[in-house]
């Protein structure tokens, strides 16, 4: 409220105007739209105005009506009477019921309901109104406040249905020796047929006051909770977003079909949350976790809410164990841990989804579960990357969580919450889980648009303050959990596109400071033909050589280092025309290494294959093979050594050590297949 409507309110209490007056005010400016109009006309002098409303409006509140004429306040005298009509309610002590009924109820009925209402909200007067509904088929419904008190035949058979259905359920899906017999279930039909009168209770309500664009602001109910479910009359279920004064602000989760100004909303009393089971594994789900793939229900084990507390220091233990990407880029200079969170970042189009989908099918035996995360992405892109898990038989580890660019912003909203439900379910049983959000580019701007919608002030690049605490709390939840609480971990891959490599644009910083470390993909090197298009300057993991094995840490060596000589020296001798011996095999060793690092889409390397051909890089075994060769003499040495050198594998996949004995073993075998 303004400060000069706060002024007019102060001077209605002072002149203590009665309701019956407050009434006519609202009457004279119902009945003749055209008073408020002429009144707030500037181009009619002030005696005409004194003129219409000594003749129009009681006495008492003429000298409030002239200084809403002065002060310019004409329009809002609407908004001023309602809160001065909430001033004399509470003075008065009365409270106002309405009561929805089908057969009338009795003069003791009434008199127990008004002493009802007086004890439960401490009101000394009571003023009820009666409502003939037959929709409610027996008993009745109590509106007092925001409280509303269903007694009615309708919710009670409608509780009686889902107790029915639920024990239906159960009886189903239990094994034969556990059935119970058929007396059980009348037993079960006979206790809900006599409690059926008394399964009813008060519901904290409120009612729409505007809807549109998936946002309703609702009046009332005033011990909601941010992030709270509520249910509307439709059936539909929204998220609250906004707390104020008098009202919220909520998203829906659904069409707003059927819904209007004053159709009724209550509150579940639940935080909004995501069913989940096993049952997920292979499946294609929704942001409420409902089944797309057309396979059937899913039922569930247990209810995760969506938004969580993030893992404390004291729950945490150090990531130290690798989660291998199958990338040798990657997992050998930018090597990503179980619990780290490492970005993923570049243009659209250098292949940021092809890194997480290698990494997902990477982790075919190894005990990892996978959830991947589509944020406004086409329908057509996600089938595709389905069918690509499906292909390798990655689904069978794996979920996809689905809110597409055609679903409403909200859905897009809570989908990496969701996700991020899940993966904490499977967590929860000590597994490690690879969750990947592609992308929170778009993740931002659904938080955006639907923030905007809820009138909150824009900040930089009209995204709202808490823009950053909307990916912060996000990311937070993963971790890897010490074996007090369950051993289980959660590593994170986001993605964020970027326009034009910036990288220093706001979304971008922002999840840069949040995540430990960021794989930056390069558009001229994609075009170049370098892929994966990691830029190996701007790329780094914070965690770093903890997350790598014994055996790649020393079969990479000084990679990146030598990487980053041949780059610097291929510039600093691109227009030379005579080079020195020492330069000459120095861009040779860069042009082999790069060359060695470029990787098929979807073929994703063992580690033991992946220590093999670096140590044979870093020893000189690719000297002098042309670059054109490299990739077929790399696969017919990996088959030599797959025939002849099992012992090999077996004992880098086991111990994951390379040590001086295992080395020797490794040139020997080499050598033996360059003569």
């Amino acid at each position: 409220m303004r400060d000069t409507d706060r002024e007019l309110l102060k001077e209605l209490v002072r002149l203590d105007v009665s309701q019956t007056d407050c009434s006519e005010v609202r009457r004279v400016l119902e009945t003749c739209p055209d008073v408020a109009d002429t009144l707030a006309n500037p181009l009619v002098t002030h005696d005409e105005k004194h003129g219409i409303i000594s003749k129009l409006f009681p006495e008492s509140v003429q000298k409030f009506m002239q200084n809403t004429v002065r002060s310019g306040a004409v329009e809002h005298i609407g908004d001023i009477l309602d809160e001065y009509e909430d001033i004399l309610i509470d003075r008065q002590g009365s409270i106002k019921a309405v009561v929805r009924y089908v057969t009338p109820l009795t003069e003791s009925q009434q008199a127990d309901l008004r002493q009802f209402i007086m004890e439960k909200f401490g009101k000394e007067d009571v003023d009820i109104e009666y409502k003939h509904d037959p929709d409610i088929i027996g008993g009745f419904i109590l509106n007092a406040g925001d409280l509303e008190y269903d007694k009615s035949y309708r919710t009670g058979l409608r509780l009686m249905k889902d107790t029915l259905q639920t024990k239906a359920a159960e009886y189903v899906g239990a094994p034969s020796s556990a059935k119970s017999s058929s007396s059980d279930i009348i037993s079960v039909l006979k206790t809900e047929v006599r409690d059926f009168d008394v399964k009813s209770g008060a519901t904290e309500t409120g009612f729409i006051t505007r809807l549109g664009d998936g946002i309703a602001r609702v009046y009332g109910m005033n011990s909601v909770m941010y992030g709270e479910l509520v249910e509307f009359e439709t059936g539909i279920r929204g998220i609250v977003q906004n707390l104020e004064e008098k009202s919220i602000g909520v998203v829906l989760l659904g069409d707003d079909h059927g819904l209007t100004e004053g159709s009724s909303v209550i509150r579940t009393g639940k935080r909004a949350g995501i069913g989940v089971s096993d049952e997920l594994l292979g499946r294609v789900v929704d942001a409420l976790g409902s089944p797309i793939d057309g396979l059937g229900a899913i039922k569930a084990d247990d209810y995760f809410p969506i938004e969580r507390e993030a893992p404390g220091v004291i729950e945490r233990k150090p990531v130290n164990v690798p989660l291998q990407t199958g990338i040798l880029a990657i997992d050998s200079m930018f090597p990503i841990g179980r619990g780290q969170r490492e970005l993923i970042i570049g243009d659209r189009q250098t292949g940021k989804t092809s890194i997480a989908v290698d990494t997902i099918i990477n982790q075919k035996g190894q005990d990892v579960i996978c959830i991947y995360v589509a944020i406004g992405q086409k329908s057509s892109t996600v089938a595709q990357i389905v069918n690509t898990l499906k292909k390798y038989g990655a689904m069978d580890y794996s979920v996809v969580v689905c809110a597409s660019a055609s679903d409403p912003a909200p859905f897009q909203y809570i989908s990496p919450y969701s996700g991020t439900a899940i993966a904490e379910y499977f967590m929860s049983k000590g597994k490690d889980v690879l969750i990947v959000y592609d992308d929170l580019s778009k993740h931002a701007v659904a938080y955006r648009a639907m923030s905007l919608l809820l009138h909150r002030p824009p900040g930089r690049e009209a995204y709202p303050g808490d823009v950053f605490y909307l990916h912060s709390r996000l990311l937070e939840r993963s971790s890897r959990l010490d074996d007090e609480h369950g051993g289980g971990s959660l590593t994170a891959l986001p993605i964020i596109e970027t326009l034009a490599g910036d990288i220093s644009a706001y979304i971008p910083t922002n999840v840069i400071s949040i995540t430990d470390g960021q794989i930056f993909l390069e558009s001229e090197l994609f075009n170049s033909g370098l892929r994966p298009a990691v830029n190996y300057g701007l790329s780094v993991s914070r965690v770093g050589g903890a997350a790598q094995t014994k055996a790649m840490k020393k079969a990479s060596g000084n990679l990146r280092i030598d990487l980053a000589q041949f780059k610097e020296m291929e510039i600093f001798t691109q227009f030379s025309s005579e080079l020195d011996q020492s330069t000459t095999e120095l861009l040779d060793h860069g042009r082999m290494l790069t060359e060695l690092l470029k990787q098929p889409l979807y073929n994703p390397l063992p580690h033991y294959e992946q220590v093999i051909l670096l140590y044979a890089a870093q020893h000189g075994f690719f000297k002098g093979i042309p670059l054109k060769e490299l990739r077929e003499h790399r696969t017919d040495l990996m088959n030599y050594i797959r025939s002849y050198g099992q012992d090999i594998i077996s004992e880098i996949d086991e111990k994951k050590v390379l040590t001086d004995d295992l080395a020797e073993r490794i040139e020997r075998i080499l050598t033996a297949f360059e003569e």
